[in-house]
């Protein structure tokens, strides 16, 4: 039996190979499209979400796991492991922490603890990774705790958007905001401050977005080693552009592409291009 188990969201966006190899187990979010639902990540494709998208009259909607989800997979882990970390975005994100929290409290066999990420998407995968590399390594649960709440302190990222309408259509920013955003042609850069999305700067075009990403993300870690990841949603050709850039202009520990889930894309809608990432200490 191993000491710990780690359990995220698919929100996370983990590279599935990274999950098998660190054996991390992902609690789907659920989809709404068309009259369907659908488990994010396992029952369609984000090539498929997106032509979905695309044709259907109705917007997605979406729902955290419920408690019978996770006390599934909580149970399914205590089976394997004495403990578990449960790593997932801030509860001022998502409802996914809280329903985390109380299905904690329903599984006996393991001690149980639900960590706040304070990000998303690659940023909160990076915190996962760093919990299931501490873990597999033999670490116990306080540490893979510790290890979890260091990264999550650190990590950074920065996400442009290709359009306003579907923060619009979810609520997230007013009608007038929209309408004027894609009148200027903005395509907003947003990131994470305590939980909570905020706006980081309004380009006009991507290519002066991705230079100002770059620009930021080369300020915040002044020359150290970074573990860094692209993220995308639609937009692979220009994720690897940006991975070039990214590979060539610092010293990456490790670098990734991460595809947005179709969850995270009914509420950016496509063209999403960003990365996530976090600096070594000082040698």
């Amino acid at each position: 039996m191993r000491k710990v188990a780690i359990v995220t969201d698919s929100t996370a966006t983990v590279p599935k190979p990274l999950l098998q190899q660190l054996d991390i187990r992902v609690v789907p979010l659920l989809l709404n499209l068309a009259g369907r639902s659908y488990r994010d990540g396992v029952d369609i494709t984000p090539d498929e979400f997106y032509r979905l998208l695309r044709t259907s009259k109705c917007a997605p909607t979406t729902s955290a796991p419920s408690l019978g989800d996770f006390v599934r997979v909580y149970a399914a882990a205590a089976r394997e492991a004495d403990g578990i970390v449960s790593i997932h975005p801030p509860s001022n994100l998502s409802a996914i922490y809280n329903t985390a929290v109380k299905a904690s409290q329903m599984v006996n066999g393991s001690q149980i603890r639900v960590v706040d990420s304070r990000s998303a998407s690659m940023a909160q995968g990076f915190v996962v990774l760093e919990a299931a590399r501490a873990a597999t390594a033999g670490a116990d649960l306080e540490a893979v705790v510790a290890r979890a709440n260091e990264i999550a302190a650190k990590v950074r990222f920065f996400a442009m958007l290709e359009t306003l309408e579907y923060l619009h259509r979810g609520g997230r920013i007013g009608g007038a905001a929209a309408l004027l955003g894609i009148m200027l042609q903005i395509k907003p850069i947003v990131h994470l401050v305590d939980g909570q999305v905020q706006p980081l700067a309004k380009p006009r075009t991507r290519t002066r977005g991705i230079r100002y990403m770059l620009q930021a993300m080369a300020e915040q870690v002044n020359g150290r080693p970074i573990h860094a990841a692209i993220l995308q949603a639609d937009a692979a050709r220009e994720a690897e552009g940006l991975r070039q850039q990214v590979a060539d202009r610092f010293p990456c520990a490790e670098l990734h592409v991460a595809e947005f889930t179709p969850v995270m894309g009914a509420h950016t809608g496509p063209g999403v291009l960003g990365v996530a990432f976090y600096a070594d200490k000082d040698s």
